[in-house]
C-alpha cells in the first residue's frame, strides 16, 4: 500500500510574495486606534481619555470620517434583507427554532413561509399539526432574515419561491466576515454546480437543476442519485472554498470561479495540500487584481 509522508517546513506568508502591499490595520482589544477627535466612533470601537479604542480583534476599515474594527472571527449578526442557510434544531409552536452560526436560535414562523403548492390562506390547526411534515429536524433551508430582535435574535422567512428546503448537497462552514456581501447570493456557476453564499457563513453547494420546481413551493426536496460527475465538481468546489478560507480571501461567484479554474490542473485531493492551495490561491488573486486594475 502507498503511503506519502509529509515533513514540515517554513513558508513565506502569501502576502509576502505578491507584488502589491496586501497589508492590512490590525488591532487587539485595547489598542489606540486614533487621537485625532475629528473621526467618528464605529462599530467595534470605543472613546476613552479622548483617545479612539478598538473593542475586538480584527483589521481597521475607515469610511471617510468613520472608523469601525471589522472582527475576523465573529459571529452571525444578523441584518434586514440578508440571505441565510440554516438547520432546523427544533419544531415548536407554530414555529422553527433554526442554527444559523448566531449567538441566537433563529426563528422560523409558521406564518411566514409559503404553504405547499404556494396556497394563500390563514394558517389553521391542521397545518400547524402538519409542521413536522414540512420542515422536521435536521433539515436544511435557505431564507432570508425578515427582522432582527432587539436581543440580536433573528427572524426569517421564505415566503419567495426561491428559498426554502434544500436537497442533495454540501455544505460548508466558514466564517460569516468572508462572505462578501452582493445583490444576489444565488449563483449557478458554469461548471454546473450552483452555490448559496449565506451571509452568516453557511455556503450550499448543490448540482444545478435542470427545471425549477415552482409548483412544490420549497417543500419538495430532489433526493435522486447524483451523478459522478457532479460530485466530482462538488468537491473540487468544496476544497477551493476551504483553500480561499485558509487564505483568508473573501467569498464570491467571481473568486470562487477563478480558484476552481486555478485547480482544474491539480487532483481533487492533491487540493488541499498546502503548497497547491498556495499556488492555486495566489493565481486567483492575480487574476482578481487584474480585473480590477
Amino acid at each position: 500500500m502507498a503511503m506519502e509522508m509529509r515533513l514540515p517546513v517554513a513558508r513565506k506568508p502569501l502576502s509576502e510574495r505578491l507584488g502589491r502591499d496586501t497589508k492590512k490595520h490590525l488591532v487587539v482589544p485595547g489598542d489606540t486606534i486614533t487621537t485625532d477627535t475629528g473621526f467618528m466612533r464605529g462599530h467595534g470601537t470605543y472613546m476613552g481619555e479622548e483617545k479612539l479604542i478598538a473593542s475586538v480583534a480584527g483589521s481597521v476599515e475607515r469610511v471617510n470620517k468613520l472608523i469601525c474594527v471589522k472582527a475576523l472571527k465573529t459571529r452571525y449578526i444578523g441584518e434586514v434583507g440578508d440571505i441565510v442557510v440554516g438547520r432546523i434544531t427544533e419544531v415548536q409552536q407554530k414555529r422553527w427554532k433554526v442554527e444559523t452560526n448566531s449567538r441566537l436560535d433563529s426563528v422560523l414562523l409558521l406564518s411566514s413561509m409559503n404553504l405547499p403548492g404556494g396556497e394563500l390562506r390563514r394558517r389553521s390547526a391542521e397545518d400547524e399539526l402538519a409542521m413536522r411534515g414540512y420542515l422536521q429536524e435536521g433539515d436544511l433551508i435557505s431564507a432570508e432574515v425578515q427582522a432582527v430582535f432587539s436581543d440580536g435574535a433573528v427572524s426569517l422567512h421564505t415566503r419567495s419561491l426561491k428559498y426554502g428546503k434544500l436537497g442533495q448537497g454540501v455544505l460548508v462552514q466558514v466564517s460569516p466576515s468572508l462572505v462578501k456581501r452582493q445583490k444576489t447570493h444565488f449563483h449557478d456557476l458554469p461548471c454546473g454546480a450552483s452555490v448559496i453564499l449565506g451571509n452568516n457563513g453557511f455556503i450550499w453547494i448543490y448540482p444545478t437543476p435542470e427545471h425549477k420546481e415552482e409548483e412544490a413551493g420549497g417543500f419538495m426536496a430532489n433526493l435522486e442519485p447524483v451523478s459522478l460527475a457532479d460530485r466530482e465538481v462538488i468537491s473540487r468546489l468544496r476544497n477551493c472554498i476551504v483553500s480561499l478560507v485558509t487564505q483568508r480571501m473573501m467569498l464570491y461567484d467571481t473568486s470562487i470561479l477563478y480558484c476552481y479554474e486555478a485547480s482544474l490542473p491539480h487532483q481533487i485531493k492533491d487540493i488541499l495540500k498546502p503548497e497547491i492551495m498556495e499556488e492555486i490561491v495566489m493565481e486567483t488573486r492575480q487574476r482578481l487584481l487584474e480585473q480590477e486594475g
